[in-house]
């Protein structure tokens, strides 16, 4: 077993005090700011990844909890990352595998992550682990073979929390990576005339990933709701549009 206090030692060797100049720079921890008052060790997102693929399926919850509570931001990171490589164990292997294996495991996995999904209170926090726990848990099949219901990403989306918010939407592209777009244009609309950047960057992301895979869908969902997404939103979204089709778009907008 590794403990929350094995992967703190080991975090906290790799502390360096320009790097957390930076990453308080980075993430937006100044007075009144979206991160303020998080605390960075200066361990870069490579070195927090190694340490949690080492320590992967070695950590009972009760030690990753007690890492998502900590002050330092790299030590949440790695909770998380941890609980991304327990999804990683917990999937199908081989094409030839039920999908149901793994079933009630991705579950429990689910359930502690949005338990302690506050913890993830900054923007790479959340895409860093979402996609990866809420996406596979939603995409694959219950224990009895049903369908999960998605209704807890729409709650998340009208959670008065930002970073929930965020991860409503941003769990999305692997909904989108797996051909479904309907979720992820209807959280889009749902968080549309948000005022925060955070949220307008992460629902043009999405948009244009999803205009990657069919830009007539993408189309659609422009000439229906341009005129509510703000300047942030709709750049992001028509990103990858020819150049004339681009201004085309910034010129109704």
């Amino acid at each position: 077993m590794v403990t929350a206090e094995d992967i703190l030692d080991i975090l906290l060797s790799f502390e360096d005090g320009e790097q957390q100049k930076v990453l308080t720079r980075f993430f937006k921890c100044g007075q009144g700011q979206y991160g303020y008052g998080d605390k960075f060790i200066g361990v870069r997102v490579p070195q927090t990844r190694s340490v949690a693929k080492s320590a992967k399926c070695q950590v009972p919850f009760d030690e990753i909890e007690k890492l998502l509570y900590s002050p330092w931001h790299e030590v949440r990171l790695c909770g998380f990352l941890l609980l991304v490589e327990e999804m990683k164990e917990a999937m199908p292997n081989g094409r030839s595998s039920l999908q149901t294996n793994g079933a009630l495991r991705r579950q429990e996995i689910a359930e502690f992550y949005l338990k302690h999904a506050f913890c993830a209170n900054n923007w790479d926090l959340v895409d860093l682990s979402c996609i990866y726990i809420l996406g596979p848990w939603l995409l694959l099949p219950e224990q009895n073979g049903g369908r999960h219901s998605r209704c807890v990403l729409y709650k998340l989306a009208g959670s008065s929390n930002l970073w929930e918010q965020r991860m409503s939407v941003v769990t999305t592209l692997a909904f989108i990576r797996n051909g479904e777009f309907d979720d992820a244009l209807q959280i889009s609309m749902l968080l549309l005339s948000h005022p925060h950047d955070l949220i307008r960057k992460a629902v043009g992301w999405v948009l244009r990933e999803v205009g990657k895979r069919d830009l007539d869908v993408l189309r659609s969902f422009l000439n229906e709701n341009y005129c509510r997404m703000s300047r942030t939103s709709l750049r992001y979204a028509i990103e990858k549009m020819s150049d004339s089709e681009r201004h085309y778009w910034l010129k109704r907008k």
